[in-house]
C-alpha cells in the first residue's frame, strides 16, 4: 500500500478484543512511511523544523488532523523538533489507524 493511499482512508473505532497487527503486516505499511519506525508496539518518527514557529504549526496542524480521526499520538515538543508515536491503547499494539494517521502527517509536509 503507497503513502497516498493509506493517506485517503480514514481510521475506524477500534475497541479493545480487536487483534493488533501482526509484525509482518506492520512492517508492510511501514514500508510505505518514510523515517517512521517500529518499537516496541508503536511506530514513531521525529520532525524537524528551521524554528519554533515552524514546530508549533506543525503541532497544531497534527492537532487537527487527530480531531477529524478521533486518534491521537503521544508527542515530544522541543524548539526545533517533535517526536510523534502512535499506538492503539485500546489493542495493546498497532492497529491500521496509526499508519493512516502517520501517512497523513506525510502528506502534511508535501506542501
Amino acid at each position: 500500500m503507497s503513502l497516498c493511499d493509506i493517506a485517503e482512508r480514514r481510521c475506524q473505532p477500534c475497541e479493545g478484543g480487536t487483534a493488533a497487527l501482526d509484525p509482518a503486516t506492520a512492517e508492510s505499511l511501514l514500508l510505505s512511511l518514510p523515517g517512521w519506525k517500529l518499537s516496541e508496539q508503536q511506530i514513531e518518527k521525529t520532525f524537524n523544523f528551521k524554528n519554533h514557529y515552524e514546530t508549533m504549526a506543525f503541532v497544531n496542524a497534527i492537532a487537527w488532523v487527530s480531531h477529524r480521526e478521533n486518534h491521537h499520538p503521544e508527542l515530544r515538543v522541543g524548539y526545533k523538533d517533535c517526536r510523534v508515536s502512535y499506538s492503539t491503547h485500546a489493542i495493546g499494539g498497532l492497529s491500521e489507524n496509526d499508519f493512516i494517521c502517520a501517512a497523513k502527517l506525510e502528506r502534511l509536509l508535501e506542501i
